[in-house]
């Protein structure tokens, strides 16, 4: 049976903590490193009940891909769910590890595998600074609203918020981005991209960059749920027969009506 820290060794080696952004807090969040791995729990928030189903299921590990603890904590009280998280976390002995920028900036991580999921071709990184964001070609051209509708399919997306469609012809060239991407518009206009997939984009980035690119925001739940998957894949092709699986309760926040 792996350790721990043989886990968090296997995601390192492709999400390395030197890629995370200066502002992000990667890295294990709670836990002894060196105690055996029973399980590993995978999501993208690690909220208290996904810490209760790690302890439900045998599991001593959770790994997200949101950081329990981004900004510092001045107590633990149980008062916010942060808090309630950590601390049930440390009761119950469940480390919590967490890959969050340094995986969406790594050559294998969230924007090349949503690249993927869309079946680009010729895919590289949009910024090829920090390696974050993708770009790449559709094997066939499509309609705005045919690309928008394969696009909420493959996301599980239940609304996409997207700029106007006029001005904008077939799409050939997907420029995406896991998360809040808005910042990355300048980069995915000057790559001649025709559409830009990604979420949190504010009102003025719609009203500036809207006429130069079709705008397509997914949610950010949406964006980012594909992590899992990555983290399936890094641990189960190091340990073959190892106990990984999807959080059962984990569920967006964020809901539509």
């Amino acid at each position: 049976m792996p350790k721990i820290i043989d886990i968090i060794g296997a995601l390192e080696e492709k999400a390395p903590l030197a890629l995370q952004e200066s502002y992000d807090n990667c890295g294990l969040q709670t836990g002894d490193p060196s105690r055996e791995c029973t399980g590993v729990i995978l999501c993208v928030d690690p909220t208290p009940d996904v810490v209760m189903e790690a302890v439900q299921s045998g599991c001593n590990l959770v790994v997200s891909h949101h950081p329990l603890i981004f900004r510092g904590l001045k107590r633990i009280t149980g008062a916010t769910p942060v808090e309630k998280a950590v601390e049930l976390s440390i009761r119950h002995g469940v480390a919590v590890y967490s890959l969050h920028t340094c995986l969406d900036n790594a050559p294998e991580g969230v924007s090349r595998r949503m690249a993927a999921m869309l079946g680009l071709e010729e895919v590289e990184a949009l910024d090829a600074e920090s390696g974050a964001g993708a770009v790449g070609t559709l094997s066939s051209p499509m309609r705005c609203e045919d690309f928008l509708r394969e696009v909420k399919r493959v996301f599980g997306a239940p609304v996409v918020r997207h700029s106007a469609f006029e001005g904008h012809g077939i799409i050939r060239r997907v420029a995406l981005c896991g998360g809040a991407g808005g910042s990355l518009l300048p980069l995915a206009v000057a790559a001649h991209a025709d559409v830009m997939v990604t979420a949190d984009v504010r009102y003025h980035d719609f009203a500036d960059f809207g006429g130069r690119i079709l705008i397509a925001d997914i949610g950010h739940f949406e964006s980012e749920h594909c992590t899992t998957g990555i983290f399936t894949d890094i641990i189960t092709k190091k340990f073959p027969n190892f106990a990984v699986r999807d959080s059962h309760v984990e569920s967006n926040p964020v809901n539509y009506m």
